[in-house]
């Protein structure tokens, strides 16, 4: 069986930070860290989204942690197609983006040089062993479909020799009629298929698929509940408590997916207050881990 490692998609959300769950003299960064990596095997990165990465957070990151700690890191907006604004990026690469029309797309050459600043810092995760994978992110306008599988396939080739892991938010991928495509898919091009638990009433609800697509690692992401996704703040959007009820769903199917694949990495998104922390530390019990 592949090892199961639990853990958040941040440990500095301010939600988290404020609620209390760091102890008094360890809620500086260093300090936050430690204590997450104390109690966790796995952490997402989702600051890498919003902007670049540095070498220098990846080497404090690197030394903050225990041999064989993960990082699961999001891929820059850029990268996977999102809207970025100018002033994510560094300054002399602004006046490439602006030029940048809706028509003719970002310039291959921009996505070049933003791909290999970006792998430049993360290479001291990698170095270091404490690289899980690189989480790209895919916006809900990506559909299936000849141009969505051109995109994808420049975004590895661009990422080769490079951990990949692969979340949809469009939920025509893992639709019963195009769910196999997908995960051939997903195996051609050795990306992991990431799986999500989310909402299941609207009409952008992703179904809770779980396929293995890569020997190395299988990505479970559960974004909470809440009626309000896709429409509510981003506070309103994660709100949610699982019960153990709705842990105890997942724990077959995790242990399942750990006869595959080497790792299983379990994340929790439900990032408001200290429900993320209190539903991977309950998700740790049920599955024997504490």
């Amino acid at each position: 069986m592949g090892e199961i490692r639990v853990g958040t998609c941040s440990w500095t959300d301010k939600a988290l930070v404020a609620s209390g769950w760091y102890p008094p003299g360890r809620r500086d960064a260093e300090g936050r860290l430690r204590h997450y990596a104390e109690r966790f095997p796995v952490a997402e990165v989702d600051s890498t989204y919003y902007g670049l990465p540095s070498t220098r957070n990846s080497l404090l990151w690197a030394d903050r942690t225990p041999a064989g700690f993960r990082f699961d890191v999001k891929a820059f907006s850029l990268l996977t197609g999102h809207p970025t604004r100018p002033e994510a990026l560094p300054a002399d690469l602004r006046p490439a983006l602006v030029r940048q029309s809706a028509r003719d797309g970002v310039d291959p050459g921009l996505l070049d040089e933003v791909w290999n600043r970006y792998s430049a810092a993360l290479e001291p995760l990698r170095a270091s062993g404490r690289l899980g994978t690189l989480v790209f992110q895919f916006p809900p306008g990506l559909q299936p479909g000849r141009p969505a599988v051109e995109f994808l396939r420049r975004c590895r080739e661009r990422a080769a020799g490079w951990p990949v892991a692969v979340e949809f938010r469009h939920p025509g991928w893992w639709r019963e009629d195009h769910r196999d495509a997908t995960t051939a898919l997903l195996t051609e091009l050795d990306a992991t298929a990431v799986a999500v638990d989310m909402v299941q009433t609207l009409p952008m609800s992703v179904p809770p698929v779980v396929r293995v697509t890569t020997p190395a690692l299988a990505l479970v992401r559960f974004h909470g509940r809440n009626t309000a996704w896709g429409t509510g703040t981003k506070e309103e959007r994660f709100r949610h408590t699982y019960t153990p009820e709705e842990l105890t769903e997942w724990v077959p199917r995790i242990r399942a997916t750990a006869d595959r694949a080497r790792e299983v990495h379990v994340l929790f998104n439900n990032c408001c207050g200290d429900a993320a922390v209190r539903a991977a530390e309950a998700m740790r019990h049920l599955l024997g881990l504490s």
